[in-house]
């Protein structure tokens, strides 16, 4: 569930640098959501618009007044980092044109939140855009067949049902059986 801290997590100089690559790079859907800060310790997030807006970001954690072009956010960015280590930093801030935002920066707080990620328990350093969850079976736990999950919903069986007939009729393997 957390991360250790990376030096290969990029610093806020790296990316106040470089954040005209990273607006090219997140359009041509080369980069995405990444966290960043100093001392290998993440500190803010840098998201693709397209993933904030369909986690409804601006409902839930809202959004700067304007849109930032690329090269202000690069003069600004370690005022903003520096925002976020003081639990200053407002709303999330939206970079691009103003007709087209292409990415967002937030705090790693804004974007558990934005996830829905649970906050790690003090003290761990936790990188939000590479969390694991443990996945193993929980005490009790059963494996179950396809026939069980959709014995009591008609309209699963019925999906289930034209499935094996229609696998059946080309000769693979039947679903569940």
């Amino acid at each position: 569930m957390s991360a250790s801290p990376s030096s290969d997590l990029p610093s806020v100089a790296d990316v106040a640098e470089s954040v005209v690559g990273v607006v090219e790079r997140i359009v041509r859907g080369e980069t995405h959501a990444f966290a960043f800060g100093d001392g290998g310790v993440p500190e803010a997030v840098i998201a693709s618009y397209d993933q904030y807006d369909d986690l409804r970001g601006e409902d839930s954690l809202g959004r700067y007044r304007a849109v930032v072009a690329p090269e202000v956010l690069g003069r600004q960015l370690p005022e903003m980092v520096e925002a976020m280590r003081r639990g200053a930093f407002g709303p999330p801030v939206l970079v691009g044109s103003d007709a087209e935002p292409v990415l967002v920066v937030m705090s790693t707080q804004q974007y558990r939140t934005l996830r829905g990620d649970d906050e790690p328990p003090p003290g761990v350093i936790d990188d939000p855009t590479v969390r694991s969850y443990d996945s193993a079976p929980t005490p009790g736990s059963k494996p179950f067949s396809v026939d069980e999950w959709a014995k009591d919903d008609p309209f699963t069986q019925q999906m289930l049902d034209e499935i094996r007939q229609e696998r059946g009729s080309r000769g693979g393997q039947a679903i569940g059986g």
